[in-house]
């Protein structure tokens, strides 16, 4: 039997680089509430919460027959307001943290991160990284790169191009070698485990990178990573917009 697993998705009105963005229309309708459909053709999930710390985003969800829950504004990391809310619902072993701004995120994405939590029985954290492709992906920081055990478990994230390939002095010619991995920051996470991250302190390496997971691994918590070959858009500003329609032709459903 599949195990009870719960689906957040974390999100806030006030962003810095795009204020309001859950709520902005998208072919008809909210960013949110694609998320939240995109969500629902998911296979393994139980349950579907919005995480919020406003209410024109909590009303908005109930309008369109999604669940809410409020959350404090003075939270400062989606994984933390998700695990507010999977403390509320102990009955779900698993969680899957869906980011609020990929509008079409592809389903089978949440399914691969639920059949690996199933895999690893409780035992780490799961996350997706796609291989590089293009070697611009590597030299842009916005990207997180991420070097990969032989077990497929994440040895280490960073905004620079790693592994730094020594033997070829083109960075253009580095993802023919098929060491490079682009991470897509979709997680899925034990309930005991997300529960603690929370308490976790901060860590030179996060602290310099500014990516969270490396917080979480500074303090001994692995990441099991599963290798997906479909792209995913974070709408991070108003001019990624003008992407969606090329990425959506380029990636039906």
């Amino acid at each position: 039997m599949p195990t009870p697993t719960l689906g957040v998705i974390p999100a806030r009105y006030a962003s810095s680089r795009f204020p309001g963005k859950p709520l902005i229309e998208i072919e008809g309708k909210s960013m949110i509430q694609r998320v939240y459909e995109q969500a629902q053709k998911a296979k393994c999930l139980h349950k579907i919460i919005v995480a919020t710390d406003d209410d024109r985003i909590f009303d908005h969800v109930r309008e369109f027959g999604g669940e809410a829950e409020m959350t404090s504004d003075q939270i400062t990391t989606g994984t933390e307001r998700v695990a507010v809310v999977a403390e509320k619902y102990p009955e779900y072993d698993f969680c899957i943290n869906i980011q609020g701004d990929l509008p079409y995120i592809d389903p089978q994405h949440i399914d691969l991160l639920g059949s690996t939590l199933e895999e690893q029985q409780g035992k780490s954290i799961a996350t997706l990284v796609i291989p590089v492709s293009k070697p611009e992906i590597l030299t842009d920081p916005k990207f997180a790169k991420v070097v990969l055990t032989q077990d497929f478990h994440a040895m280490y994230f960073s905004r620079f191009a790693v592994p730094y390939h020594r033997d070829i002095e083109n960075v253009s010619d580095w993802p023919a070698t098929g060491l490079y991995y682009k991470h897509i920051g979709i997680y899925g996470f034990p309930s005991q485990i997300l529960l603690k991250l929370p308490k976790l302190s901060p860590v030179n390496a996060e602290l310099a990178e500014s990516l969270e997971q490396l917080r979480w691994m500074g303090h001994g918590f692995p990441i099991k990573v599963a290798i997906t070959h479909t792209e995913s858009l974070p709408i991070d500003t108003p001019q990624d917009l003008e992407k969606l329609k090329e990425f959506k032709e380029n990636n039906p459903g």
